[in-house]
């Protein structure tokens, strides 16, 4: 067993020439008792002057220093050599209680720093608060001299200044929007504590209404800079206006509209940069530090929207516009870049059509076009009737058939007829024609003038696919192709977002137009309802019953309607049938082939001449002939017809295609008058019986039989024999097929039987009855 040995006490003198202190435990011994009198001192209440004049009192370190050190040292023989301080251990202990002291006073000195900072920052955050509140206020205000003050001086200038109210436009929203901001958070003061919870709820709330209105004014600014930039051409008038705004917020010394028409701008950008200074400012511990994290990223993301709206309008408002243009300007913009970039859109086409490439199918675009497409035709079509509407109702107020004396003193019906004309011309009629005008043909017009905007969109979409077609397969692009992808997925996302609404508000405007000319015709149906009772007594059938009086004037309208519809066709078929001229040889060829193929009846001769403007339009000349294949084309645009014109088929406009007549060299002889062989000379214009006798012809009567056997083989049938007679009701069955006829028999049962079983037999006299 190895015994520790003890070497003599050895006495560590302190070096003189050394100021060190010890090292180790001696150090922090002499550290400890330093601490000890400076403590004992302070218990004392004060230190005495106990040494004599002359008699050096040494320091505690120098004490501790001059002291014999004991070493113990701790060894074995084979392992290194320990050295131990005697009065380690103590000086331990007290190592431990001034290190407790050193982190007390450490913790001490941290809290407060702590406390101080929490301070600065809650000073900190609420100068934001008040700066955003006060900002706000002030910002409102210059908003209200801008388009109060400032505006109603403008409007009093002479003369009046053009294009006024779009300087203004949607500056009523902005300030209505943070107007109901401010008033939101006036409720509670801005030193409360929970001040900042009725900031982020107002914000919050208002956040919606916010987007709405900024970003309709931002995607407008600038038409305003363009505005402002047509009054600074005038040198005088500027001059006015600058005076006007000077003389109207002289605190601001502001010079140009401009100053007033950019904050909103301004704004919308600086509310998330106040609210997140509130936030940084802001302890993590607070109860509302969520909820206003949550509100400085939706500003933040408000914006994101805003920037976003505006770029879309911005592409929408560079591609929708429709540019009227001459042969001359169209020329001057060729060059060699427009010409490559249509070389290459027409070669994708024809790889599209050929079927060498496959097109970019997009579902979901297809089925907002083709409604699109749909809603165009439906509301083209009813302007059309609504003007042709309107037309017949100003031609029939043109006649003013009351002027017209037509000599019937006396009789009481023509009086009244009269007196019901002039008040239906004068006072009905005439208002109906106004509201008609305004409630549906105005809108129906500016609905069509709207359409424009999509339909541009969407065929410049059809551009640009056909670019992206070309550069989609590519890994890098460069800047111009990238430039080229961009525009076509932002008009494709503005057309997915945008073509939807305007589909359905389109669609919500017509049914509500509709409904209006609903109601009008309700009214007007009132209003000569009560006209008409006013002559009740004094109109003949005014004594029948109201279900007779009511049938007698259904059939009269009926029969006056159907004598109009055969003057309407005669007098039509008189204006549309062409001068027949000679034909060409080369017409007469294809006037012959189109009739062999498609038949007379489909033949019709081109009126003026014939210019394609659209995709498989024909051009034609005047004169051509042509056979009618389809009377609409595949939207059912009746409008465009397909025809054939000798071997090439297209489309061609309806209104400009008249039926062609044949000319016959020997016209049919009449079948009631017959002239005599022997009369001879001159044929004159007036029919002389004494000088040519005529001998006037029986017409001959006809009869339809049963040209074979049937057997009904339902009720709805009826059986016949060879040479039945019957009466044909009916040429067709129910749904218009020819190849039924509803007849009835000599037995009087009626029934369906098939048409190719019937035949006509002429008759010298006319049977009683079953007559064709």
């Amino acid at each position: 067993m190895e015994v520790p040995w003890k070497l003599p006490h050895i006495i560590l003198p302190k070096p003189a020439s050394s100021s060190m202190r010890p090292q180790g435990a001696v150090r922090r011994g002499a550290i400890k008792s330093t601490l000890k009198e400076e403590l004992q001192e302070k218990s004392d209440g004060s230190s005495e002057k106990g040494d004599e004049v002359g008699e050096e009192k040494l320091s505690p370190e120098e004490e501790s220093a001059s002291e014999p050190v004991n070493l113990e040292v701790i060894g074995t023989n084979t392992g290194p050599t320990m050295f131990r301080l005697p009065s380690q251990d103590s000086l331990s202990g007290e190592n431990t209680v001034s290190e407790e002291m050193l982190a007390e006073e450490a913790r001490k000195k941290s809290k407060e720093e702590e406390a101080a900072a929490k301070e600065r920052a809650a000073q900190r955050q609420q100068l934001a608060i008040e700066e955003l509140v006060q900002s706000e206020r002030n910002y409102l205000r210059m908003l209200q001299i801008c388009s109060v003050d400032i505006r109603s001086s403008l409007q009093q200038l002479q003369p009046p200044l053009a294009n006024l109210d779009r300087l203004f436009l949607y500056i009523e929203d902005v300030m209505e929007v943070s107007s109901r901001l401010l008033s939101l958070l006036d409720r509670r003061p801005s030193g409360e504590p929970q001040f900042l919870q009725t900031l982020c709820d107002s914000f919050l709330s208002l956040s919606s209404d916010i987007e709405a209105a900024y970003k309709e004014y931002l995607a407008y600014y600038n038409q305003i800079s363009i505005v402002e930039n047509s009054y600074k051409q005038k040198e005088a008038l500027w001059n006015e206006i600058v005076r006007i705004i000077k003389a109207s917020a002289p605190e601001v010394n502001a010079s140009s509209l401009s100053f007033f028409l950019v904050m909103p701008v301004q704004r919308i950008a600086r509310y998330p940069l106040l609210l997140q200074t509130i936030q940084k400012h802001t302890d993590t511990s607070h109860p509302a530090f969520k909820l206003l994290e949550k509100t400085a990223l939706t500003s933040i993301a408000l914006n994101c929207r805003i920037n976003e709206y505006k770029r879309f309008r911005e592409v929408a408002d560079k591609y929708k516009k429709t540019e009227t243009l001459t042969i001359k300007d169209k020329i001057n913009r060729l060059n060699p870049h427009s010409i490559a970039k249509k070389t290459a859109r027409f070669s994708q086409q024809l790889k599209h059509e050929t079927g060498i490439k496959p097109k970019l199918v997009d579902e979901e675009f297809d089925a907002f076009e083709g409604f699109f497409n749909i809603l165009e035709h439906g509301i083209l079509v009813l302007l059309e009737n609504v003007e042709t509407y309107l037309l017949h109702l100003q031609r029939f107020l043109d006649c003013r058939t009351e002027e017209f004396d037509l000599d019937m003193d006396g009789e009481k019906s023509p009086i009244c007829y009269k007196e019901i004309t002039t008040a239906l011309r004068q006072w009905i009629l005439p208002t109906f024609e106004k509201r008609m005008r305004t409630l549906i043909h105005k809108p129906l017009c500016a609905l069509r003038d709207l359409l424009v905007g999509p339909r541009n969109l969407i065929r410049k979409r059809l551009d640009k696919l056909l670019d992206y077609e070309m550069i989609e397969s590519k890994s890098t692009l460069s800047y111009d192709e990238q430039a080229v992808a961009d525009t076509y997925r932002t008009i494709n996302t503005l057309l997915l977002n945008e073509l939807p609404r305007f589909n359905g508000l389109a669609l919500q405007m017509i049914w509500s137009m509709l409904g209006t000319f609903s109601c009008m015709h309700k009214d007007l149906a009132a209003d000569m309802e009560q006209l008409f009772q006013s002559f009740a007594q004094q109109l003949p059938h005014s004594h029948l019953h109201p279900s007779a009086f009511w049938e007698w004037a259904e059939s009269a309208v009926l029969e006056s309607a159907k004598k109009l519809q055969t003057v309407c066709q005669n007098v039509e078929d008189t204006l549309n049938a062409p001068v027949v001229q000679p034909l060409s040889p080369s017409s007469q060829r294809r006037l012959k082939q189109l009739t062999d193929k498609h038949g007379s009846g489909k033949i019709y001769q081109v009126a003026s001449t014939v210019v394609g403007s659209r995709d498989l339009d024909l051009n034609l000349g005047r004169g051509e002939l042509v056979a009618i294949l389809s009377e609409a084309d595949t939207r059912g645009d009746k409008r465009r017809w397909l025809v054939d014109a000798g071997g090439r088929r297209g489309y061609a406009p309806s209104s400009k295609l008249i039926r062609y007549h044949q000319a016959m060299e020997d016209p049919p002889p009449s079948p009631h008058l017959i002239v005599p062989l022997d009369v001879t000379g001159k044929r004159r214009h007036s029919y002389t019986p004494e000088s040519q006798p005529m001998r006037v012809v029986r017409q001959p009567y006809f009869q339809v039989i049963a040209a074979y056997d049937f057997t009904a083989r339902g009720n709805h049938e009826v059986s016949l024999r060879v040479g039945e007679p019957v009466c044909v009701l009916e040429p067709y069955d129910k749904r218009g097929n020819r190849e039924w006829s509803l007849v009835e028999a000599i037995s009087g049962q009626r029934g369906y039987v098939p048409s190719n079983y019937l035949s006509i037999k002429p008759v010298e006299a006319r049977p009683p009855g079953f007559v064709f």
